[in-house]
């Protein structure tokens, strides 16, 4: 029975199943294989038995180390985008992937998995996993959310409900682990997402006694968290004073703001100090930018500017060294102009079938494409030095490939003289059209800024 219940609570890779099945066979119908001694072929068996059900986890993969200096991962492995589904439509996923995103961020919600006390139906994130595995697309899970089986449904701040989500996280991870998932504690609770009111001593008992849960099952996964709306630095420093930087992998905020982009770098700048300041002796802890966008239909936005800056937002985390940028949302929530909450999304609401592309992209869907296409493999270099401070010059590098990022938040379009290799150099726009071809002359290019990104490739020497 035990083996049974065992296969009742994981999906099994059929050929490891088929693998453990002969082992078993063999050693209760084969006793001249071993020493007739009844322990020892228990043991045996034991540890074989062993052996081949650790291979039959749910498809587990290498996971690719976390980057150990300081700049963020090579596009595109450092983008993603928030979704709404465990159940992609035909077609949805792939679509996804073709955009350039390597993430994919979605709430693991704790009602619709323990719907009665301590048993779990894990089965709906089964197939969200399949289905992101065969486009190679890494999850960012979020731990979250009340559950009316505690607390009155309110956000778990009794001994009970903690212990009640911090077994249920950790049935989650153990499940899951070893295929390279970032589990997020919770989801903005410095909001009303954390019911009946935020209380931040509540969150830090909550992921204090979630994470240790999580570490006694699964050391090796990397917990993030504390996902804040903004930059509240104030709740951010009472996670890290109780000592969570002990067991979280990363620090998330959502930096949403009704300013441009850029303004953000001094916001990392100070949460960077606060980390240094509370982070264990030789431990990096990166930031990570796990949900921000900018709605289409917020005032004087238009999806033209939405699409602007979904490049600027992200090529600006590039150049502040944040390991993981993901763009809020995927897909418009609806069609009604008036409501902002329906038009932060890359495509539109309705479904095509047999049709390609599934959904129609926005103009943010071919700002992403034409970001992770042009730079793809790349990395931050440096930020050129203008005669102007809201002038943006980035520089990408690898291999020997350079390859350059440049827009101004001025009001008015600039021209600089940017310094090149000399050559001929091909001027392509945030959303992939080309805007020109233009020869070097004394080392140095001459480009006209907008507040759209256009990006600079050398064509021939």
């Amino acid at each position: 029975m035990p083996f049974v219940v065992a296969f009742r609570g994981n999906l099994w890779n059929l050929r490891n199943l088929w693998m453990a099945a002969q082992i078993h066979c063999f050693l209760m119908f084969e006793p001249r294989a071993l020493k007739p001694d009844s322990l020892m072929r228990k043991v045996a068996y034991l540890c074989l038995l062993a052996v081949a059900l650790s291979a039959c986890a749910l498809n587990a993969q290498p996971v690719p180390p976390w980057p150990s200096d300081a700049s963020a991962p090579a596009l595109p492995e450092a983008l993603g985008v928030n979704i709404h589904f465990t159940d992609p439509d035909p077609g949805e996923v792939k679509m996804l992937a073709a955009a350039g995103f390597r993430w994919v961020r979605m709430d693991f919600v704790w009602q619709r998995t323990e719907m009665e006390k301590g048993k779990y139906d894990f089965s709906s994130y089964d197939r969200l996993l399949k289905a992101l595995d065969e486009y190679n697309i890494r999850p960012l899970f979020i731990l979250d959310y009340a559950n009316t089986l505690y607390d009155n449904g309110q956000a778990p701040s009794t001994n009970e409900g903690r212990r009640a989500f911090a077994d249920w996280a950790a049935a989650a991870v153990f499940r899951y682990r070893g295929r390279g998932i970032l589990w997020e504690i919770y989801n903005e609770p410095n909001t009303g997402f954390w019911t009946p009111a935020p209380k931040v001593s509540d969150y830090v008992a909550l992921a204090l006694e979630t994470s240790k849960a999580i570490h006694s099952v699964a050391p090796a996964e990397q917990i993030i968290g504390p996902a804040v709306w903004g930059m509240d630095l104030d709740f951010v420093e009472e996670c890290l004073r109780a000592g969570l930087l002990n067991y979280w992998s990363a620090i998330s905020v959502h930096p949403y703001r009704k300013a441009e982009p850029e303004t953000v770098v001094q916001d990392y700048a100070s949460l960077r100090k606060l980390i240094e300041n509370y982070a264990p002796p030789g431990k990096r802890v990166p930031i990570i930018s796990s949900e921000w966008g900018y709605s289409a239909a917020s005032f004087n936005m238009g999806e033209a500017k939405q699409s602007a800056l979904l490049a600027r937002q992200l090529l600006i985390n590039q150049s502040q060294g944040i390991s993981l940028s993901i763009w809020y949302d995927w897909q418009d929530d609806g069609h009604d102009p008036a409501q902002i909450e329906h038009h932060f999304g890359t495509v539109r609401e309705p479904y095509h079938n047999n049709r390609e592309p599934v959904y129609d992209p926005k103009l943010s869907y071919q700002a992403i494409k034409t970001l992770t296409a042009i730079l793809k493999g790349l990395r931050f270099g440096e930020r050129v030095s203008t005669a102007k401070p809201d002038d943006y010059v980035l520089v990408f590098r690898a291999n020997g490939e350079t390859r350059i990022a440049a827009w101004t938040t001025s009001w008015f379009d600039r021209t600089v003289a940017i310094p090149v290799r000399d050559g001929r150099y091909r001027i392509i726009s945030h959303t992939g059209e080309d805007v020109a071809r233009k020869n070097s002359t004394q080392s140095k290019l001459v480009l006209n800024l907008t507040n759209a990104p256009q990006y600079v490739v050398m064509e021939r020497p």
